[in-house]
């Protein structure tokens, strides 16, 4: 069930943020771009980027995604992703000791292996080539590697990377290379020393391979015949830009949820460097992005490139919290419609459930013959008795006299038989529910929790009690019948009052049998009505018992389903940023009974018990739980979330629910711009850059910040507008059209390897890893920069 909830609000959430036009409007990426991922923990970064570029690229499908790995199971890609896998050569017999200089060694060494890169490398550019027209221009590609650190595989990142941008520079007139260096600074429960050397081993290689002076040239380049044609770099860093990203921020926290927000600053740098440009009239004050401009802003005089970090930010509406609070409003909603605590007598009561006297009479009439069918026992064969030798006995006694067992064998077969036959087919569980179907439609306002009720013994004025009592009073209506039927027949036949005439022996006898037939028997026909009502109420009984236990169930289960909604709300509410997801819980529920009775009063009072959305309350459980919660969060979706007052921007939107409580609580309205200047200090305070630096005040820091949302909303302009005159950092945004947020990515670059603790912290394992024989390095140390 929370996987459903879930779904639910990632759904709603994820629709929220493609509506175009009347709401979030994605942007598009001019050149073509290709994501490089090197490592066999990166399949969960190419899910998670892919994800993003869809929700966010108009063109995402034209997006390329190659994985390198060392072996086919470590590609765990989703099926939604379109990527191309390639597998290096691993050599059998290698350790850790000397696994990275062995990965090394075995790329040259392994032709064939060599040769399916340069295929898939090829296949990657064709792939681009068959989406080209999803780009504004095919000058340029954006080539992207991720890595982390602490992968061994990373030591093929000159090769890959120079191989690949010699492939695509076939097809473009320029590649634009950066490298994206995931880094994890948690603790390690497991091999933490190894993994600390082998990132600083990487990062010693990053150095080098950064440096002005960098060259390389190898025979990279196969073509399916074995032929190899050099690949060269002239001397110049090997990526344009290096961005290194932590999972702890500047401060020491550890990041929440930082593969995904590694993830949101990655195609958020992509956005912003590779972005088309509309012709619309905010390109002259946006304060765009210009990637000359900052390389040179985070290079020293001595000309050594500086790294970048970011952060990344964003207030928006809370949309998976507010799907979630609106389906446990709407719900608990449902529910109250559902208790609707009718003042019904009891006589009422037991209409409803079938079995007034009326109904009751019509059932047992249908199962009873009526006196018709005793009207053949006078034409019974008699003993030819005379009345004067009758009329002396007992009305029993002449009857076996007469005919022996002949009258009672007949209402036996002709009567008793029928109605035992008639019961046997008789279903009352059926008969009721088919009841509380037809009282349900005549009478909607009643609940499904006061039926429950009704029929519960222990509540006053209930279905069942009264049901018992009838079976007492008609038990005690049969005894007495009984003994009258007694008394009739101890009675001396001259005593009986029927019509005899003197002389007259075979009319007084024929009258006696007349009366015989219609007195006794006709009594035994009342007696045998009686045991058909006793025997009806003891099975109404029976099945409102039945009827009870499986409405009490469902009370039950709708009552846990409450609690399930209750707290999948209140979670999604506290993982929500404290100041976005303010009132959330009063403001829609306010929100949700105003839809509710809107709708109610344009459809109907029963509109969300049509079988178009929940379906009659009685069903609601017919098909299971996971049943009803689809059905619930298809009718929250049609009904509820596709009105008017969930089409609102975020700034909007937050005003009012900051504002909730205002009326009658008699607080401060909170006015826009305090709102504003909330938002934008919420903004500032989570972008911190995500990587841990020594000193983060360093000499060559650089800071430019970036707000992604509509410049055509209140909060951008005005957040453009805040400290302009003091802020010593460049701030520019990118025009999107969306309704729901805005985000804020923040830059700095110029700091170097040796200023990163995780750098500081793992030299020490380096060097002892080192000192003890382990060989991290695919090239010679000599030609690596000294440790720093």
């Amino acid at each position: 069930m929370r996987e459903q909830l879930l779904r639910y609000a990632a759904d709603y959430a994820a629709a929220e943020d493609q509506l175009i036009g009347s709401g979030d409007g994605r942007s598009s990426i001019h050149f073509p771009s290709v994501f490089l991922f090197i490592g066999d923990h990166m399949s969960p970064v190419m899910n998670t980027i892919a994800d993003i570029n869809r929700t966010k690229w108009d063109n995402s499908t034209g997006v390329t995604y190659i994985q390198i790995c060392s072996q086919e199971e470590h590609a765990a890609v989703d099926r939604s992703v379109e990527a191309i896998v390639h597998t290096v050569a691993v050599p059998e017999e290698s350790s850790h000791q000397t696994l990275r200089r062995d990965l090394h060694q075995a790329f040259y060494t392994h032709e064939s292996k060599l040769i399916e890169l340069n295929t898939a490398l090829r296949r990657a550019s064709g792939h681009l080539a068959d989406y080209g027209r999803l780009y504004s221009s095919f000058e340029r590609v954006h080539l992207s590697i991720l890595t982390t650190a602490d992968d061994p595989m990373n030591v093929l990142i000159p090769e890959i990377t120079l191989l690949a941008e010699y492939i695509f520079a076939q097809s473009f007139k320029s590649v634009q290379m950066d490298l994206y260096v995931l880094m994890s600074e948690s603790d390690q429960a497991a091999q933490f020393g190894y993994r600390s050397a082998t990132s600083v081993a990487f990062m010693r290689e990053l150095d080098y391979i950064q440096s002005p002076a960098y060259t390389f040239t190898a025979p990279l380049h196969m073509t399916e015949d074995k032929l190899t044609i050099p690949v060269s770099h002239a001397p110049s860093p090997l990526f344009d830009l290096v961005y290194v990203l932590s999972d702890k921020n500047e401060r020491g926290v550890t990041v929440p949820n930082s593969l995904r927000e590694s993830c949101d600053i990655i195609c958020h740098i992509q956005l912003l460097k590779n972005r088309y440009q509309a012709g619309d009239s905010y390109r002259s004050q946006d304060g765009g992005y210009n990637n000359t401009s900052f390389k040179n802003n985070i290079m020293t005089e001595s000309g050594r490139q500086g790294y970048v970090s970011a952060g990344f930010s964003r207030v928006n509406r809370p949309n998976q919290s507010i799907a979630l609070t609106v389906l446990y409003h709407f719900y608990v909603k449902l529910l109250e419609r559902m208790r609707t605590e009718q003042d019904w007598d009891i006589r009422d009561k037991l209409n409803y459930f079938g079995l007034d006297a009326a109904e009751r009479g019509r059932t047992r009439n249908d199962l009873v013959p009526g006196n018709e069918a005793i009207m053949d026992m006078s034409a019974l064969m008699t003993s030819g008795a005379s009345y004067g030798s009758l009329k002396r006995m007992s009305l029993r006694e002449a009857e076996e006299t007469l005919f022996g067992q002949g009258c009672e064998a007949f209402f036996r077969d002709n009567c008793e038989r029928i109605v035992q036959k008639r019961l046997g087919d008789f279903q009352a569980d059926m008969r009721l529910q088919m009841a509380v179907n037809a009282a349900a439609k005549e009478h909607p306002h009643i609940g499904f929790f006061e039926l429950t009720d009704w029929t519960d013994e222990n509540q006053t004025g209930n279905v069942l009690t009264a049901v018992r009592g009838m079976i007492r009073d008609t038990s005690n209506d049969l005894q007495i019948s009984a003994a009258e039927l007694d008394a009739l027949y101890s009675g001396r036949v001259e005593d009986q009052p029927f019509q005899r005439l003197p002389l007259m022996d075979k009319h007084n006898v024929r009258s006696l049998i007349r009366y015989l037939t219609e007195t006794v028997y006709g009594h035994k026909m009342h007696m045998l009505r009686i045991q058909v009502d006793l025997e009806l109420l003891r099975r109404y009984e029976m099945a409102l018992e039945k009827w009870h236990a499986q409405a009490k169930h469902i009370t039950i289960q709708l009552a846990n389903l409450e609690r399930e909604l209750h707290q999948a709300a209140t979670d999604s509410i506290r993982q929500a940023d404290s100041y976005t997801g303010q009132n959330l819980f009063e403001y829609y529920e306010r929100v949700t009974e105003d839809v509710m009775r809107e709708l109610e009063s344009k459809r109907g009072k029963s509109v969300f018990f049509d079988a178009r959305h929940m379906g009659p309350v009685s069903g609601l459980l017919d098909e299971g739980l996971s049943a009803l919660v689809n059905r619930l969060t298809q009718t929250c979706r049609t009904l509820m979330l596709s009105s008017q007052p969930f089409n609102q921007t975020f700034e909007e939107e937050l005003l009012r629910r900051a504002n909730v409580a205002a009326a009658y609580e008699n607080r401060l309205v909170v006015p826009k711009d305090e709102l504003f200047k909330k938002l934008y200090q919420t903004l500032e305070e989570h972008g911190g850059i995500n990587v841990r630096l020594l000193d983060y005040t360093h000499e060559h820091r650089y800071e430019e910040k970036y707000f992604f949302g509509d410049y055509e909303g209140e909060f951008l302009p005005y957040a453009m507008d805040v400290d302009i005159t003091s802020r010593i950092y460049k701030l520019g945004f990118v025009h999107e059209r969306r309704s729901s947020g805005v985000e804020k990515l923040h830059l700095m670059g110029g700091f170097h390897l040796e200023d990163l603790m995780v750098y500081r912290n793992g030299k020490t394992y380096y060097e002892t890893y080192t000192a003890n024989g382990f060989v991290f390095h695919g090239i010679d140390v000599d030609r690596l920069p000294e440790l720093r």
